[in-house]
C-alpha cells in the first residue's frame, strides 16, 4: 500500500506509522455522512462515503488487516508477516 493510492484524489492527509509487528495507515477524507462504511474484503479495503466508493490494495504481506471510519478518518491496522 502506498500513498499515492490514497492522496490522488485531493488533498488528503495521509499517514503511516510503522510498528515492530504492525503497520498503521491513516487517512483523513475530511467531512463525510455518518453513513460511511468500510470494509475489508480479499486483501482489498474498501471505502463507500456516500455514492463514491473508493478501494485500496493492501500489501501482500499484510495479514489480519483491519478496518474502520470514524469523524471521517479512515484506520487501517495491519499485522505484517514475519
Amino acid at each position: 500500500m502506498n500513498y499515492s493510492q490514497f492522496a490522488r484524489d485531493g488533498d488528503r492527509l495521509v499517514r503511516q506509522y510503522q510498528y515492530d509487528d504492525e503497520s498503521v495507515l491513516a487517512v483523513d477524507f475530511g467531512d463525510v455522512d455518518d453513513d460511511a462504511t468500510v470494509d475489508v474484503v480479499d486483501g482489498t479495503v474498501i471505502v463507500v462515503l456516500g455514492d463514491d466508493q473508493h478501494e485500496f490494495d493492501l500489501p501482500a504481506q499484510a495479514r489480519d488487516a483491519q478496518a474502520f471510519i470514524k469523524n471521517g478518518v479512515l484506520t487501517v491496522e495491519l499485522e505484517d508477516s514475519l
